[in-house]
């Protein structure tokens, strides 16, 4: 019982820390009027003789309890609608206007001005926000959700802010900006000129002059000039145009005209615009080969390899299209990413090219041919059955317009073994056998001889 007591007059003689009156104090005193005397309005008991006093700089001595630890903290109290986070907003903002400048608390003060801003944003109703999906130039913007994920508006080149403000995407060439800035983009989108005229520029980086722009960035119309007075002009390697810093990043990208005549993966420096239509345009199979640069097939292998891989795909396909087990196993669709290639053997997309010269275009294709072929001549029996016979020769195994020792007709598709072709004649027998047979069914009877 006596340590109780003693502890119980220890408590009375020291400051209770749920009493604000010292907190009080404390703001009247700074604002030049003096503080009330606490220790007046506290009566103190009187202490028995022979016990000790606790004496200390600040009331006896401070163990932390004259902080006040549940007092609610300036310009914040608990606000469950949108209505009281906007009056609580409002008093934080007062707050911060009458605390000193630079001080702890007006920091303090800011900090919860934005967690509750932050509040004030989630529980927003979506209908009052921003719309989720806003049309301008052939753009469809949709609004992002993601609020952790760092991205740079490509209008005004600043940080997007996930947490504190609204941006959308375009959906076609995915082009990001503010809520803000989505009334000042100038440039449609770049999805309808794939859409229209997917074609590249095959010159060189086709430069024109800086004069031929009259000195002005070519997207956005703004001045620039070589010498960086009054914005830098920078060249896109893929258009030859110049741009300022806005619309010119120094993003690098594989230029498709270097690729086809030189053969060089090496990127360069495009512009914003370039590299978006560059980056849709990377898988459409636009390039014909044979045309723009018949001359590339001799000096690179791996071209070589690939086109004759293609041409023996496009003579498995009629074997696939009447098997039915073939079908059930959609084997075709191995190769659903590069549908072209199992349409003609001619066109190419910068991707294939660029696998291509790494080497994975060749490997996937080896591996698609391998297992096409084992299907055709080794699973199944109807496959099997539409296999050839050299007709030359009458010996062998069972032959296949795919292999490699094989020839194909032209006209009529018979196959034959590659040696017996070529030592015989060059004309096949069996369009032989028919032009004979078209001869005699069209030659003329001879005058009937009366016996």
């Amino acid at each position: 019982m006596e340590y109780d007591e003693k502890l119980a007059r220890f408590r009375q003689a020291h400051l209770n820390p749920f009493n604000k009156q010292l907190r009080a104090g404390q703001h009247e005193q700074r604002a030049g009027e003096e503080a009330p005397d606490v220790a007046s309005e506290e009566t103190l008991p009187e202490l028995a003789p022979g016990e000790p006093e606790f004496h200390c700089a600040e009331r006896v001595m401070d163990l932390g309890l004259s902080e006040d630890h549940f007092s609610r903290p300036v310009g914040l109290f608990l606000a469950s609608d949108i209505q009281q986070l906007r009056q609580a907003i409002e008093e934080c903002k007062q707050v911060i206007l009458e605390l000193p400048e630079q001080s702890e608390r007006q920091k303090d003060a800011v900090v919860r001005l934005i967690h509750l801003r932050l509040k004030l944003q989630e529980l927003k109703d979506p209908n009052e926000d921003e719309p989720n999906i806003r049309v301008l130039l052939e753009h469809r913007f949709y609004k992002e959700k993601s609020k952790s994920v760092k991205q740079t508006c490509d209008k005004c080149n600043t940080i997007i802010w996930g947490l504190i403000q609204t941006w959308y995407t375009c959906t076609g060439c995915y082009y990001r900006c503010h809520s803000k800035c989505l009334n000042l983009i100038s440039k449609p989108c770049v999805r309808s000129k794939v859409s229209h005229q997917a074609e590249y520029e095959l010159n060189i980086c086709p430069e024109a002059g800086l004069d031929s722009q009259d000195y002005r960035c070519a997207e956005c119309r703004a001045p620039i000039s070589l010498r960086g007075v009054p914005s830098e002009a920078r060249q896109c390697d893929y258009t030859g145009q110049y741009y300022c810093s806005h619309c010119h990043w120094n993003d690098l990208a594989v230029i498709p005209a270097r690729v086809v005549h030189n053969w060089d993966f090496e990127p360069r420096k495009v512009s914003r615009c370039s590299l978006r239509y560059l980056a849709l345009m990377v898988s459409r199979p636009v390039l014909r080969l044979r045309e723009i640069n018949p001359l590339l097939f001799n000096y690179v292998e791996e071209l070589v390899e690939i086109r004759k891989l293609r041409q023996d795909i496009l003579l498995m396909k009629p074997y696939f299209i009447t098997c039915k087990e073939a079908m059930e196993a959609r084997l075709l669709l191995q190769l659903q990413d590069r549908q072209h290639f199992v349409e003609n053997d001619e066109m190419y997309s910068v991707q294939d090219l660029l696998d291509a010269h790494t080497g994975r275009l060749g490997c996937s294709l080896t591996e698609t041919h391998t297992l096409f072929a084992k299907h055709i001549k080794l699973d199944c029996e109807r496959c099997q059955a539409k296999g050839f016979v050299c007709e030359l020769c009458r010996e062998g195994d069972v032959l296949f317009p795919f292999d490699s020792h094989t020839s194909v007709c032209s006209d009529c598709s018979a196959v034959f073994h590659r040696d017996c072709y070529y030592d015989n004649s060059t004309t096949c027998p069996k369009c032989a056998r028919l032009m004979l047979r078209k001869q005699s069914l069209f030659q003329e009877p001879g005058p009937d001889v009366d016996a």
